[in-house]
């Protein structure tokens, strides 16, 4: 008798350590910042996925295109059949979501409730603050005038761009990606080389793409249709790439390659979400 009780004290014990620590697990899969900010009432933040896509065999094949449509269609069936049981209990509770599939994660506004069910699935990695990022304010530095109109810019002579021009070399054939704060589009130093001008007339699709849907778009508005920039900065990166003013003053790195872009700040802020949108 005194056997089978001390059996059963050792038994309700250990299973109190084990339920304790399997209620508490899910935290481990949470950053602490979320838990934090979750206290004062329901957060967005960002779920990443255990199971992410196995790109190496895209090494193994010839062409560009051949690489893209293998990276795009085994991020996107990656992705499809590895969230269901995600999907499964963000519409169970009735939460609003984004997918993004380049990255096999997602954006979610919950509660602590929310995130604690979410981090119990397996098939769940972590969730992480859905962190914000501002574009540092420019450093103004005094200048010399009579250099102001150089024909080739001291930065792109540090980085013997020149020298790489006389070869032949100009960006020619290449299509630049950008991200920022947004485009000036019809700027005179990028317009000419934007994907989506001919010359005569602008098709912004697949060419232009803005993450900013929420909260004061600034004089862009918000998920503007055409390229806009509320804050400079990203035009004048562009610029920096593949900018030329027509005037003989090389501003560019690749002045001979076309631009597209996308917008993941508004007001010079954007978050860990519209960054990824972006690159989706």
């Amino acid at each position: 008798m005194k056997k089978n009780f001390l059996f059963i004290i050792i038994f309700t014990i250990a299973g109190q350590i084990v339920f304790g620590q399997s209620k508490e697990e899910w935290k481990s899969k949470v950053d602490p910042v979320v838990i934090n900010k979750i206290q004062s009432g329901p957060t967005e933040f960002m779920i990443v996925m255990k199971e992410q896509a196995d790109l190496s065999q895209s090494n193994m094949l010839d062409t560009k295109e051949e690489k893209g449509n293998y990276v795009y269609k085994t991020l996107v069936e990656t992705a499809k059949h590895s969230q269901a049981s995600v999907i499964s209990l963000l519409d169970e509770l009735k939460l609003d979501y984004k997918q993004y599939w380049i990255a096999n994660a997602y954006l979610v506004k919950g509660d602590l409730n929310a995130i604690s069910q979410l981090a119990n699935l397996p098939a769940v990695a972590q969730i992480i603050e859905n962190a914000s990022y501002t574009v540092p304010k420019p450093i103004v530095e005094s200048f010399d005038e009579g250099n102001n109109n150089r024909a080739v810019e001291w930065g792109l002579t540090q980085i013997n761009a020149d020298k790489v021009w006389a070869l032949g070399y100009k960006g020619q054939g290449a299509v630049v990606g950008g991200e920022d704060t947004g485009y000036d589009w019809t700027h005179p130093a990028i317009k000419k080389k934007y994907r989506g001008w001919n010359g005569t007339t602008a098709d912004h699709n697949y060419n232009w793409h803005d993450a900013i849907t929420t909260g004061n778009g600034g004089i862009c508005g918000l998920n503007s249709k055409v390229p806009c920039d509320d804050q400079q900065h990203g035009t004048h990166t562009m610029g920096t790439m593949i900018g030329d003013d027509g005037a003989g003053n090389q501003i560019g790195v690749a002045p001979m390659a076309k631009w597209i872009g996308a917008r993941n700040m508004g007001q010079g802020a954007g978050t860990l979400a519209t960054y990824v949108d972006c690159f989706q």
